[in-house]
Formats: structure tokens, sequence, C-alpha cells
């Protein structure tokens, strides 16, 4: 099949939503990403029935579980949270680790031209040890003062957030670009995409 599979084409119009809001006021809306989640479990409870709903459900959970742990941390906001969700019930794991793994390179290198750019290198690894300090204290229940929504109100808030949804944009076009590097182009000029997200996890 060389098209671009529906869980694939859904991720991509999302993404491109959140980079919108998220560029624009540092903000993903529930609007967007609560039908995601529902939609794709859905979908893929429609499609590929339990077994279908069971990938789906784990993709879903894997999105959540990784960027909540930033999330209790102060690193990252509740909408980049539930967007990962909301794509990995539409990808499954695999989909949505790879996902993940491209945002996350794209995160950083992100993370250097701003910290470059602006001579925060000091500021930038206190941040880092604030961070640490979180992690070991969060079985204790600690909870971060300057959350992602508070820092979003101030002033230097663009030298000081990156915007997670523009981030995963990026890293989908990434994934796309080295599918169609590493596939021949089929017949009609349209890479094979669907290994990056089958038209329903729950196919073998």
């Amino acid at each position: 099949m060389g098209s671009l599979s529906i869980p694939l084409v859904v991720v991509m119009v999302a993404v491109l939503i959140a980079t919108v809001t998220d560029v624009r006021s540092f903000k993903i809306h529930n609007l967007l990403t609560i039908p995601l989640l529902i939609s794709g479990l859905v979908y893929h409870g429609i499609t590929g029935g339990v077994d279908g709903l069971i990938h789906s459900v784990i993709g879903a959970l894997f999105g959540f579980c990784i960027l909540f742990m930033l999330f209790l941390m102060g690193g990252m906001g509740a909408g980049d949270v539930k967007l990962m969700a909301g794509v990995g019930a539409w990808l499954g794991m695999p989909g949505a680790f790879l996902l993940l793994l491209a945002a996350s390179l794209a995160t950083g290198v992100y993370s250097l031209v701003v910290i470059v750019l602006n001579g925060r290198f000091r500021q930038t690894w206190v941040n880092l040890q604030i961070i640490f300090h979180r992690a070991a204290a969060i079985s204790r229940h600690l909870v971060a003062d300057d959350r992602v929504e508070e820092v979003a109100q101030s002033s230097d808030r663009r030298s000081r957030l990156i915007p997670f949804g523009a981030m995963m944009a990026i890293g989908l076009l990434a994934l796309l670009a080295l599918v169609q590097f590493r596939n021949p182009v089929v017949a009609g000029g349209v890479p094979d995409t669907t290994q990056l997200a089958p038209s329903t996890v729950g196919e073998p």
C-alpha cells in the first residue's frame, strides 16, 4: 500500500494544529487532545477489534506516562502530555516511541540554539540541577512551583519554553522523510509509509 494510513494522517493534522497554538501561546487545548485520544481508541477498537483496542490503549498509556514524569517535574505542560497520549492512541506504542524519539532530538537541537543565542548557559545548568532534585523527590510528592503554564505568562517565555507541539511536527516530518529515503517510491510517486503507522495497530 503506497498511501498515508489514516492514523498517520490524523496525527499529522493534530500535531500541525498543536504547532499553531503552541507556538502562538504555548498552549495545546483539550478541544484537540481529548477528541484525539478518544477517537484513536474508538477507531482501533472498530477496525482492529479487541487486539486493536489493546494496542491503542498501550500506546496511549506509553505516551501519557513518559511525559507525565516530566510534567511532575515542572518541565512539561499538561497539553503536551495529553497530546502525546492521543498520538499514542492512534499510532500505538512503536509509532509513538519513534515520534517521541524524533521530537526529543528536535527539542535538543532547538534547546542548544536557544541557549547559544540567549547566553543562558549558567541558568540552564541551574535548571538541570533543579530538575534532578525534583526527580529525586517525586516519591515525596514534591510539586513544582514554576509550572510551564506559569512560565508561559512571563515576558521572556520564548527563551525559556520549548513548543513541544512544534517539535513533534518536526519529528514527524523527519520520520516521513526518513521513510521516503529508505523505501523506494511506489507507483504514483507516493512513498510507502505504512511501516511508520499501519492502518490498524492491531494488525500483525
